[in-house]
């Protein structure tokens, strides 16, 4: 998936796309890779001198991932209701997924700037429109985050 398909499945876009590039694409399992920019605004405040990415973007990290591999899912079913981020049914709406839940998330590593980030995301159920994951991103080889997070999917115009 190039990012050109990245754009076209979820609605994020720069500066709050923390995609670079999908690594692989299976049927329940995603994986992402991002690399933690230096030059990002956040980087600046949190915290100056020693600086960290936020626990919230690590776990947004795997929420678009999740997203990506939601519309990947859809779209292998055909449903012209579900087609994506972007995509609009008979009605002119647009099928959105959005976080719903978010348990259990653990922090295991700093992520600092440069730093590579590797995001799996695995559906582990999903009912009707919303789908429960588990995400899991880690910094060369080591596990730094592991969030469950449900989305559910919000038509809007």
């Amino acid at each position: 998936m190039d990012q050109q398909s990245v754009l076209q499945t979820i609605p994020h876009r720069p500066p709050f796309l923390f995609v670079d590039e999908v690594v692989e694409l299976e049927e329940r399992r995603i994986l992402t890779r991002v690399q933690a920019n230096p030059e990002a605004e956040f980087f600046k405040g949190h915290y100056p001198g020693n600086p960290v990415m936020p626990g919230v973007l690590l776990c947004e990290c795997c929420f678009q991932a999740g997203a990506l591999l939601v519309g990947h899912t859809l779209r292998n079913l055909d449903s012209p209701r579900h087609a994506g981020g972007n995509a609009a049914d008979d009605q002119g709406t647009h099928s959105t997924p959005v976080i719903t839940r978010i348990k259990d998330a653990k922090f295991k590593q700093i992520v600092r700037p440069g730093d590579v980030l590797d995001v799996e995301v695995e559906i582990n159920e999903n009912v009707n429109d919303v789908f429960f994951m588990t995400g899991r991103l880690r910094v060369g080889g080591k596990l730094a985050v592991r969030v469950e997070f449900a989305v559910a999917l919000v038509s809007g115009n």
